[in-house]
């Protein structure tokens, strides 16, 4: 069955889970952790979202954005996603995805 359509309310608060391909540990070390903290915040620079909460686990993270639309939405987890495994993949000297589907699921 496939995914529904993401509804994105307008300032309204939104759970992303966003977790590695088969559930694979993408956050190994204290380096790993920081660094996706960096991306989100670069990632928020380039939008107007508003991060509330977030947790950051060994193979997935969460995050509760306030966003105004879809696009906010997208330029700002392409920005965090992209960042991310570029440093990951450039630090293990592998490639390829490392993210299970795209952005994870909303609850």
């Amino acid at each position: 069955m496939a995914r529904l359509p993401r509804l994105v309310l307008p300032d309204q608060p939104l759970h992303i889970m966003h977790r590695g391909n088969n559930r694979q540990n993408i956050f190994e070390n204290e380096e790993d952790m920081a660094r996706i903290l960096d991306d989100i915040a670069e990632s928020r620079a380039k939008t107007d979202c508003q991060l509330h909460a977030y947790v950051v686990m060994t193979n997935h993270l969460h995050l509760l954005l306030s966003l105004k639309d879809k696009h906010e939405l997208t330029v700002f987890m392409q920005s965090m996603t992209n960042r991310y495994v570029r440093y990951f993949n450039a630090s293990r000297k592998r490639t390829g995805t490392i993210w299970e589907n795209q952005w994870g699921q909303s609850v």
